[in-house]
């Protein structure tokens, strides 16, 4: 949804389209905009690019990720895009031996010679792959959040793409593609609406006015619905995403 279309809502949920809600468009916008912001600490949907390797990425710079302006509030997840034993011409490559052997199991006992020797070197190989994994983690990865700097460790045979799996920082509420988090938006902008309405009605008291505001009551309903649906956040917060502080 854009902007345009969640405050339309919004007002609605107070007006009926029938009354004229005091607050400007303009205020609106930026109790949708504070709702937004409360709502990144919750939201923790990933989303996935596929960007250049380098040992250090810096992901606020377009020129690193593709020419894409992405905002990160935490990496969850680094893929390698590459596996170890595909074709090139880059000495850099290493190679499976079982791949590179395939063709002695599978060609008939015509070729099983020297099969012995094949497999200790194999098992040797394999052997050397654990020493570098205990010295070296593949893909290894630290994300500093203040410098938006991704730091990755590759122990061997450094692929030319790498994809990461990370938390975005909402900057507009049209980047929100979620019917749940659109829902939860508008039902906590309602929340707030209604709370800044109801504080601008109940400013001032009338004695002995035939007609008195609301602004108590629909303080207190927006103060009730707020309070509840962020409990209900807290309480269903998914707490192995890292999302932002």
């Amino acid at each position: 949804m854009t902007q345009d279309q969640v405050r339309d809502e919004v007002t609605l949920m107070l007006t009926g389209q029938l009354l004229e809600l005091e607050l400007a468009p303009t205020t609106v916008d930026s109790i949708i905009n504070s709702s937004l912001r409360e709502l990144q600490r919750y939201i923790t949907s990933t989303k996935i690019v596929t960007i250049p390797f380098s040992r250090c990425i810096d992901l606020s710079d377009p020129k690193q990720t593709n020419d894409q302006k992405i905002y990160v509030s935490n990496v969850f997840r680094v893929y390698r895009t590459e596996g170890y034993g595909e074709a090139s011409t880059s000495l850099t490559k290493a190679v499976d031996p079982m791949q590179a052997a395939q063709w002695q199991l599978i060609s008939g006992t015509g070729n099983m010679r020297g099969f012995q020797d094949y497999m200790l070197n194999y098992m040797s190989y394999n052997t050397i792959l654990q020493m570098r994994n205990t010295t070296s983690t593949d893909l290894a990865y630290i994300y500093d959040r203040d410098s938006q700097k991704l730091y990755i460790n590759v122990a061997s045979n450094a692929p030319s793409n790498i994809t990461v799996e990370y938390i975005p920082i909402y900057q507009h509420v049209s980047e929100i593609t979620s019917d749940y988090w659109t829902d939860v938006l508008i039902r906590m902008a309602v929340a707030k609406t209604k709370i800044v309405a109801g504080r601008v009605r109940s400013r001032y008291t009338q004695s002995n006015a035939i007609w008195t505001q609301d602004g108590r009551d629909i303080l207190a309903e927006g103060t009730s619905e707020l309070q509840e649906l962020r409990q209900t956040l807290s309480s269903n917060t998914a707490l192995f995403y890292n999302a932002v502080d």
